[in-house]
C-alpha cells in the first residue's frame, strides 16, 4: 500500500481531500491532506510565506514518513510538489498533477498563468499588496471551480477559502533533470475546467512530458465532483 501526500489549490486548505483521504484509506493507503503555510489551519501571516516555507512544510511532512510517499499536487500548488522532488527525489516513489501547474526550471507559475487567457477566475482576483497576497471573489466559486459539485461545496468554500500568497507564484523554480528529473510524474487533466483551462494544461504536459496522462470530464475540482473517479486513477498510478 502506498502513503499519499495530497497538497491543496489556490485559496484552499486540506479540506479540499476530504472526500478522498476516506476512499483511500480504505482501500488500505495512508493518505495525508496538509495546510499549506498561512492556509487553513495553519496560522502563520499570509505575508510571510514565501515558495521556499511553503516547500519546507511539505518536505517537513515528506521526512516524517519513514518510506516513500506519492505527492498529490492540485491546481497552482502543481509547483510545490515538483519543488519538493528537486530536494528529496529519494522519498518520492511519484508525483501526481491534478489540473496543476506543471512548470520547468527557471520559470514561474504566473508565467504561465498569464498565457490562460480563457480562465474565468482572474477579473474576480482581488489583491492585497499590503500583505503580498489576493483572494477570490465568492461570486465566482461556482462557475469557475465548482460548476460540476453539489451547492453545498460552494457554501462552504464562502466560509473557508482565505488569502493567497502572491510570492510563491512569482518565485522561479529551481530544477534538475538529476534530481526532481528521476520522479515519475503522471497528470490528470480536467476537459471541463474554467480555472486552469485545457489548453494551459496541455500546453504544460507537452513541454514537460508526463508517464501518464489521463483524462477527467469534470471542473476544477474533481475531490468534490467524481472523488470515486479520481481515486481509482491515484490507485492505478499508485500501483505502476
Amino acid at each position: 500500500m502506498s502513503t499519499f501526500i495530497l497538497v491543496h489549490g489556490s485559496w484552499h486548505s486540506s479540506w479540499n481531500w476530504h472526500k478522498v483521504v476516506p476512499i483511500l484509506e480504505k482501500q488500505g493507503h495512508k493518505a495525508i491532506s496538509i495546510d499549506l503555510p498561512g492556509m487553513g489551519r495553519d496560522k502563520m501571516p499570509i505575508q510571510n510565506v514565501t515558495l521556499e516555507v511553503a516547500v519546507k512544510k511539505l518536505t517537513d511532512v515528506i521526512d516524517g514518513e519513514d518510506g516513500q510517499v506519492i505527492l498529490v499536487g492540485h491546481s497552482k500548488n502543481g509547483i510545490i510538489i515538483s519543488q519538493a522532488a528537486e530536494y528529496k527525489p529519494q522519498k518520492i516513489e511519484k508525483l501526481i498533477y491534478v489540473a496543476a501547474y506543471l512548470i520547468p526550471n527557471g520559470k514561474t507559475q504566473a508565467e504561465y498563468s498569464a498565457q490562460d487567457t480563457e480562465g474565468v477566475l482572474k477579473p474576480y482576483v482581488t489583491r492585497y499588496p499590503e500583505t503580498n497576497s489576493h483572494t477570490l471573489k465568492p461570486v465566482i466559486y461556482k462557475e469557475g471551480l465548482y460548476h460540476d459539485c453539489d451547492d453545498d461545496i460552494t457554501e462552504m468554500a464562502k466560509c473557508i477559502l482565505s488569502n493567497e500568497s502572491v510570492a510563491t507564484g512569482i518565485t522561479p523554480l529551481q530544477l534538475t533533470e538529476t534530481n526532481y528529473g528521476i520522479v515519475p510524474r503522471y497528470y490528470i487533466e480536467c476537459t471541463e475546467d474554467k480555472a486552469v483551462t485545457p489548453f494551459i494544461q496541455q500546453k504544460m504536459y507537452t513541454e514537460t512530458p508526463c508517464k501518464k496522462v489521463y483524462q477527467m470530464k469534470t471542473s476544477h475540482s474533481p475531490f468534490f465532483s467524481k472523488p470515486k473517479e479520481l481515486c481509482s486513477i491515484l490507485t492505478e498510478i499508485a500501483a505502476y
